[in-house]
Parts: C-alpha cells; sequence; structure tokens
C-alpha cells in the first residue's frame, strides 16, 4: 500500500470519526431539549457555554435518577387539594399569609414526593428532570414571595403568585386542586411525574382566570 493510499484512508477514517461524533452530540442535544423543554434555554442562558449547560443537565439527570420518589396516595392527594383549597379561600382577606402558605404548602409536597428542599437552586435542579414545563411557574411564585416579604408586592402580584404556585402544585399533585364543586380531578396516573402531559395541562389551565377558581382583592 502507497503512501498516498495510507494519507487517504487516515483522512477518510478521521472524517468518519468526525462525523459520527457531531451526530452523536446533535443526539444528545436533541434528548436534553426534550427532557428539559424551556428549562434548556434558561440553563444555557445561565451558563457560560452550551457544552457547561449541557454538563449541568446531564448531572441533574444522574443525581435525579438517585432520588427515591413517592407517589402519593389517594387519601394525600385529597388532603393537599383540600388545604389547597384553604388557602385560597382565605386569599381575599389575608392575601399575604395565603401567598406565604401556599409556599409553605408546595415545599411540603415536594419533599413528601422525595424531593430536597433545603436548598432552593436545589430544589430547582432537581424539579427540572420532570417538572421543567412548570417551573417557570415556580420560579416567578418565589420571586413574588421574596418581594413581598420585602413589603414590595401588591395585592395583584400576590394573587399572580398564587396562579403561579398552584401550576407547580398541580403538576407535583397530579391533579387539578381547585375545582369548587367535589375532590381534586386527577390528570396524570398516580405518582406520574410525566411533564409531558401533566406539566403542560397544568401550565396551561394556571394562567386563565375565573371568579371561580382566581383569588381577586
Amino acid at each position: 500500500m502507497s503512501p498516498t493510499q495510507i494519507i487517504v484512508i487516515v483522512v477518510a477514517a478521521v472524517l468518519v470519526v468526525a462525523v459520527a461524533t457531531a451526530i452523536w452530540a446533535v443526539g444528545r442535544r436533541a434528548a436534553l431539549r426534550r427532557r428539559f423543554g424551556p428549562e434548556y434555554d434558561q440553563v444555557v442562558a445561565d451558563r457560560e457555554s452550551r457544552g457547561d449547560a449541557e454538563r449541568e443537565l446531564r448531572d441533574r439527570t444522574r443525581r435525579h435518577a438517585e432520588l427515591t420518589l413517592t407517589p402519593l396516595s389517594p387519601e394525600s392527594r385529597q388532603r393537599y387539594a383540600s388545604t389547597w383549597a384553604e388557602i385560597q379561600a382565605r386569599f381575599v382577606d389575608a392575601p399575604n399569609d395565603s401567598v406565604g402558605e401556599a409556599d409553605e404548602l408546595v415545599t411540603r409536597l415536594i419533599a413528601e414526593r422525595g424531593y430536597p428542599t433545603g436548598n432552593y437552586d436545589e430544589q430547582l435542579a432537581s424539579l427540572s428532570v420532570e417538572h421543567a414545563r412548570t417551573l417557570s411557574h415556580y420560579r416567578d411564585a418565589h420571586e413574588i414571595r421574596e418581594r413581598d416579604q420585602r413589603g414590595e408586592a401588591g395585592t395583584e402580584d400576590l394573587r399572580q403568585a398564587l396562579v403561579h404556585y398552584r401550576a407547580l402544585f398541580a403538576d407535583l399533585l397530579g391533579a387539578d386542586p381547585v375545582r369548587p364543586d367535589g375532590p381534586a380531578t386527577k390528570t396524570t396516573p398516580t405518582g406520574s411525574d410525566n411533564p409531558e402531559q401533566s406539566a403542560q395541562q397544568t401550565s396551561e389551565r394556571a394562567p386563565r382566570h375565573t371568579p371561580q377558581d382566581t383569588p381577586s382583592r
């Protein structure tokens, strides 16, 4: 075999490896986009590079796999839904207290499902793997809650915070907690963490403000 033939073979092999690597990278990126949805863009915007962001998302997936997540029993789901209804009913008379109680209830639900609750950023990272499509609601609610604690949030802000909390709450609960005429209505199977189904349903439902299910001052 001549030196020229050897060079051609080596170059061809390098090109094949480069193309295969590019296809593999594109596939991994597409898988991350499908899994994390809008959270993918959020992490990319927060990190110095796309590669760094994608490493972070893969690390989140690995850490999430180490969690022991627990489905709620029907009784527990109903208790949470009833408590939410009580919080929402108190909003008219005590909006600040209601938003604080909503934050505490969501945190309690996060913990019962098996997610870490010691650090807010850690909560976001853990929840993003299965609940990315309602995570922006949690961020918005948390931001309003912090402004309220500084005395900078008005009643309309607090109403929006309650709506935002409800989106993640319903996603974690697997049911719509705001029906006034009976028990919570299941939107996913017991214990389901499917972000494609439950998160999309609840995030679409959350912004709709009606006299029935949205508090007003």
